[in-house]
């Protein structure tokens, strides 16, 4: 596929990137050759592949999930700057 200066024109306007003129026949170039390195990529193989996200064989830690009762209001509002009747109190910022 490949992409005249109008589309890339645009492409430039939709991406709200200013491109002078003078450089919208490189963005087409540029432009037409990353559709043809993804037309690449759709004749690959990858029947039977499953998709993965890392190279490396990754598993992250995790914790059980227990429902707990909570009860630790006093250590949650500890760093609060400020904290009145048991919630965080923040400024009005609506006058």
């Amino acid at each position: 596929m490949s992409i005249d200066i109008a589309t890339a024109r645009k492409v430039a306007k939709l991406a709200r990137i200013r491109v002078e003129e003078a450089d919208l026949p490189k963005l087409a170039d540029q432009l037409s050759g990353i559709l043809g390195f993804m037309e690449q990529l759709n004749e690959v193989n990858v029947e039977g592949v499953e998709p993965m996200v890392s190279v490396t064989p990754m598993r992250l830690k995790r914790r059980i999930d227990v429902v707990t009762d909570g009860n630790i209001q006093a250590q949650v509002l500890a760093n609060a700057p400020d904290a009145r009747e048991g919630f965080f109190a923040v400024p009005k910022v609506v006058e």
